[in-house]
């Protein structure tokens, strides 16, 4: 396809997993294998377990790791690592990758329905065997659910206003295109601002349809449950929901003195790093071990 994949803080996260060569790892959020296949050059006699909904990223992963052994794909959200790691046979693992971020992939590939720049259905979903879609959610949801979604998964304090114009549109004919819904957005509240106005209502709505938030704090949970002693869990984040929940489910675990916080701050990348990688630059990285 043509799309270049470039991991964010690779090397920050190979060495907080603290990595040892027959240790068994987890890359719950596989994408197109960039950290996975980071880990591997690290510890090439591993075991590398990774997770992703979305089927065409595990193709692509898959043959970008071809050359490694002990590597298994499996298709899942990555909320259920406990029930996956255990399908394979394993109780324990010695580190956990979960990597927060909205892939390349799908904001590329065609017909997802990902980005407000292209004219392709609303969809978001990140596993297609799902039912629910952004369309259904944009044309079904009662107004103050809608406003109250995009004011809460998309921090949009216009959200009344832009619910308002979704409702007075969709009454005269359903919204289907993600070009569409954006039109509607930037007619509602104008684009005087850096980032397009449908930016934070599309974040939500791919929130609302994947259960992202709520995953979040399922997979912290059942992960923290199959860590070794000295375990790893390295967990990127890129909007301050997302970060909240991992700081607050830290801090859970280190008071009920199962996990020691490594980082007291999280790791930013280097400006390096955003410099050459601008999707790079809200990234946090958080870093607990297993007591």
């Amino acid at each position: 396809m043509g799309i270049v994949h470039v991991p964010v803080m690779r090397e920050e996260v190979i060495e907080n997993l603290a990595l040892k060569e027959s240790g068994t790892y987890v890359d719950a959020t596989l994408g197109l294998g960039g950290h996975a296949e980071g880990i591997l050059q690290h510890a090439s006699r591993c075991v590398l377990i990774g997770i992703d909904r979305d089927e065409e990223a595990l193709k692509i992963a898959g043959e970008r790791l071809q050359g490694y052994e002990n590597v298994h794909f499996v298709r899942d959200s990555f909320s259920n690592i406990k029930s996956v790691v255990s399908s394979l046979g394993y109780s324990e693992v010695d580190g956990i990758l979960i990597d927060l971020g909205f892939s390349t992939l799908q904001m590329k590939s065609d017909n997802r329905g990902f980005s407000f720049l292209k004219d392709e259905p609303l969809d978001m979903r990140m596993d297609r065997r799902h039912e629910v879609t952004a369309e259904m959610i944009v044309n079904t949801y009662h107004w103050q659910k809608l406003a109250d979604l995009i004011w809460k998964y998309g921090e949009e304090r216009r959200s009344r206003r832009i619910a308002r114009a979704i409702i007075y549109a969709r009454e005269k004919k359903r919204i289907r295109s993600c070009r569409e819904l954006a039109s509607i957005i930037e007619k509602s509240i104008g684009r005087k601002q850096r980032i397009h106005p449908a930016t934070r209502t599309f974040q939500a709505l791919r929130i609302e349809v994947n259960r992202e938030l709520e995953q979040v704090a399922e997979v912290i949970d059942n992960g923290a449950d199959i860590l070794k002693k000295e375990g790893r869990l390295c967990i990127l984040a890129y909007h301050s929901l997302e970060d909240r929940i991992v700081k607050n489910a830290y801090k859970k675990l280190a008071k009920e003195g199962l996990f020691n916080i490594i980082t007291k701050k999280p790791l930013i990348p280097c400006r390096e790093e955003q410099r050459e990688n601008p999707s790079s630059r809200s990234a946090k990285l958080r870093v607990a071990e297993r007591i």
